[in-house]
């Protein structure tokens, strides 16, 4: 028979010992706080409830798929450029630090901090673009990573006993509204949102693709995690592009380099100072006006430089092609026409899928809907495999499979 709980006499001096707080800033979000989405009663648990809620997000499927999933470039056979699942880890340590020092709950970062991007597409930003593209042709709203993060979490991802895995809301929250792609010079978090205020504007996401730049986080929490998203990434992303040749070093503008530094180590370590310095004790958090201006330099250069580069961007048209075939075979399927074109292998991954959502979940989202779910949980050698399957012509074997 399985242990499920502790001895009743160490199980008391444990408790005991979790429910003392740690020293937070007087803003910071408290354990007695976090606020189940679902009422539940963790009473003989051990593990307070944001650190909790970081075990259910990596025991998940979801977290799991990061894998395989574009950070920003695709198609390299570079086993060293960052991957999601490295970006995540990334954030939470950058994260983290900041919350250390600024005295914040450092389970909540962590929690929100690894579960923010569980709702990327395959090929990272640019398979984004082409999922609400989709959606928006078929008339069902629109797709963005963050609202399918909380969709992942809240909605499709169930434990093993079929359920939801039930997350705090305040971690819902951060990581619906991480928002790394908009930079501000001050973050202040709106600690009166409620957990139904949150479920509108996550509802809103899926319908405005403009929704997503008025979030603000109901915590400090997940104002630190947001900034920390762009840290992460920002410095990270050139020590990438340098190393597969689309720029030198000394291309980076010497207004940023003379204010930031010109590596990776040097822009994490200047950024986090500064929010360190000008966020001590307050109930926000914000950069100098030089280094914001620095920041803001950079991440325009990257874009042009970077992200948005011919050479990055010169298989495009074809992973839109893989997109769209992809989506309207499943979306076909869905409807009952044709058969994903012998893709048996697919059928049967996405017949599984099926059985792990709510029994009304067909009835509540229409094919097109549906299908971005699927495909946006698949990594990006899954997408391809798929693709292949559907336009290749494919041997039959020995004998043609039964059904």
């Amino acid at each position: 028979m399985p242990i499920t709980q502790l001895n009743s006499a160490i199980l008391n001096e444990v408790e005991k010992t979790i429910k003392i707080e740690p020293k937070l800033s007087p803003f910071a979000t408290k354990n007695s706080q976090a606020e189940r989405y679902y009422p539940q009663n963790d009473k003989g648990d051990i593990r307070p409830p944001f650190f909790h809620d970081t075990d259910r997000i990596i025991h998940s499927k979801t977290y799991t798929r990061y894998i395989d999933k574009t950070q920003v470039f695709y198609l390299f056979k570079n086993d060293h450029l960052t991957h999601r699942v490295l970006h995540v880890q990334l954030v939470a340590k950058i994260a983290r630090t900041l919350g250390r020092v600024l005295e914040f709950n450092e389970d909540l970062i962590e929690a929100i901090a690894l579960g923010h991007d569980v709702g990327h597409t395959p090929f990272g930003h640019t398979g984004e673009r082409y999922m609400s593209e989709f959606l928006k042709e078929k008339g069902e709203g629109v797709f963005c990573h963050n609202a399918q993060s909380f969709r992942q979490l809240h909605e499709l991802e169930k434990s093993e006993t079929g359920k939801q895995i039930n997350l705090c809301v305040q971690t819902l929250d951060g990581v619906l509204c991480h928002n790394g792609e908009w930079v501000a010079r001050e973050y202040k978090n709106y600690s009166a949102k409620t957990k139904e205020q949150l479920f509108d504007e996550y509802k809103k996401c899926l319908t405005d693709e403009k929704a997503i730049k008025s979030l603000r986080p109901m915590t400090m929490e997940g104002c630190i995690v947001r900034i920390s998203d762009v840290i992460a990434y920002i410095g990270r992303d050139i020590e990438d592009a340098i190393a597969i040749n689309l720029i030198k070093r000394d291309d980076i503008p010497k207004e940023v380099t003379e204010i930031l530094g010109n590596t990776n180590k040097e822009i994490v370590n200047s950024l986090v100072l500064d929010i360190i310095n000008n966020s001590y004790g307050k109930n926000s958090i914000s950069f100098s006006d030089s280094v914001f201006t620095a920041l803001n330099a950079l991440k325009k250069w990257n874009y042009a430089n970077i992200y948005d580069s011919d050479k990055k961007r010169s298989e495009d048209n074809k992973i839109k092609q893989m997109f769209n075939f992809t989506l309207n075979a499943l979306t076909d399927f869905l409807n009952g026409r044709g058969s994903l074109k012998g893709n048996y292998e697919l059928q049967k991954m996405l017949q599984m899928w099926f059985k792990e959502q709510d029994e009304n979940y067909l009835d509540k989202n229409k094919p097109a809907r549906v299908a971005a779910d699927y495909l946006s949980g698949m990594t990006d050698d899954f997408l391809m495999s798929a693709y292949e399957k559907l336009v290749i012509p494919q041997s039959f074997g020995l004998e043609f499979k039964v059904g």
